[in-house]
């Protein structure tokens, strides 16, 4: 199903929930749209799925004005943060509902019904829960549970908001890459909704970023986050810190130090540099910005040191791993860095 955004408006009262947005989707695509809370992500999922209509603009399926039609009519299928199963029903019975409820010319025989339940039962990995009710059910379970039925009637296009976003971090990480599997095995067109930036840049092929309803930057996971379009987007992409200063003649000045960076093809004026935590070393005094190490913390292989810096508002995060070679200051030691890779963007406005 390749499906089509032409001009997307949606207002609740004097709240511009979608402020045009235009997007195309591939067929069997797997896209994630990323944003925070209020950025419109879930009313644009909404709006797909035909629960709320637009104030304005098209969606198209194939070519095929999907507007004005009702939910049921999309063939959509939906996962939800909160599994949304029937606990009085068993996992079978939750996975066939969808089939059940068809039409009596569209419902399948009993036999073929068991058969396709099965096997999605199978292909999910929860065949021996078949006669379980949901309360007996893992989180992890229940979102298998959830799937199934979303796939058992053969949708056009599979929706999830947020689907991972009740659950531990183990079981999430485990249910990304199944996920993952599934999708390359059924081939469906895919739309999740996430504000889990980890998980859009694993699972998805492409990311749509959403900021106050409109699109900041879509692109390939690798592009959206080693290209940032905008301060908000590095920001919001990953771990970052970022210095508040000023650029002149294509030199960035940072608040507080007599250190300068390049920073080429930006004009003079309000500025700030967004880099990331592993993209800053120590080095020599003298030879970068001189911090003080506010604290240090183990992390996974990894010693993770906040930074203080004169006149600068945030701390900056740096990652050192033995692999370095280099020894880790302790807290409250001066320490010298210098950004290996970053990024300079003009002006100073809010990211959020």
């Amino acid at each position: 199903m390749h499906i089509r955004i032409e001009g997307l408006h949606k207002r609740f009262g004097s709240v511009s929930a979608l402020g045009g947005i235009d997007l195309d989707i591939a067929s069997g695509q797997l896209l994630a749209v990323l944003g925070p809370s209020g950025s419109g992500k879930t009313t644009l999922l909404r709006t797909l799925a035909g629960l709320d209509g637009p104030d304005g603009g098209r969606i198209l399926f194939d070519d095929r004005d999907a507007t004005a039609l009702a939910a049921r009519a999309r063939r959509v299928g939906l996962v939800f943060q909160h599994y949304a199963l029937f606990p009085h029903l068993s996992v079978f019975d939750n996975v066939a509902f969808g089939l059940r409820a068809r039409p009596r010319r569209e419902r399948p025989t009993p036999a073929e019904l068991h058969r396709r339940v099965d096997a999605l039962l199978a292909q999910m990995q929860i065949g021996a829960l078949r006669d379980r009710l949901p309360d007996q059910l893992s989180g992890g379970q229940r979102q298998r549970v959830a799937l199934a039925r979303a796939l058992a009637i053969e949708p056009s296009v599979l929706l999830l908001d947020e689907p991972f976003g009740a659950l531990d971090a183990k079981v999430r990480s485990e249910l990304r890459r199944w996920l993952r599997a599934i999708h390359e095995h059924t081939g469906y067109t895919t739309v999740l909704v996430t504000h889990d930036q980890d998980e859009a840049l694993e699972l998805a092929d492409r990311v749509v970023l959403l900021r106050a309803g409109r699109i900041e930057q879509e692109g390939t996971p690798e592009t959206v986050y080693a290209e940032p379009a905008s301060a908000f987007a590095f920001d919001f992409l990953g771990r970052s810190g970022h210095l508040s200063g000023q650029v002149r003649g294509g030199a960035f000045h940072p608040d507080g130090s007599a250190f300068a960076l390049a920073a080429d093809g930006i004009g003079d004026g309000p500025a700030r540099l967004f880099v990331r935590p592993h993209d800053l070393a120590l080095t020599a005094p003298g030879e970068g910005l001189d911090t003080v190490v506010r604290s240090v913390r183990a992390a996974g292989g990894r010693h993770v040191l906040r930074l203080d810096l004169p006149q600068q508002a945030r701390a900056l995060e740096l990652d050192l791993t033995a692999a370095t070679g280099t020894s880790c200051p302790a807290a409250g030691a001066r320490a010298s860095v210098r950004p290996l890779r970053y990024r300079v963007y003009a002006g100073d406005d809010r990211l959020d």
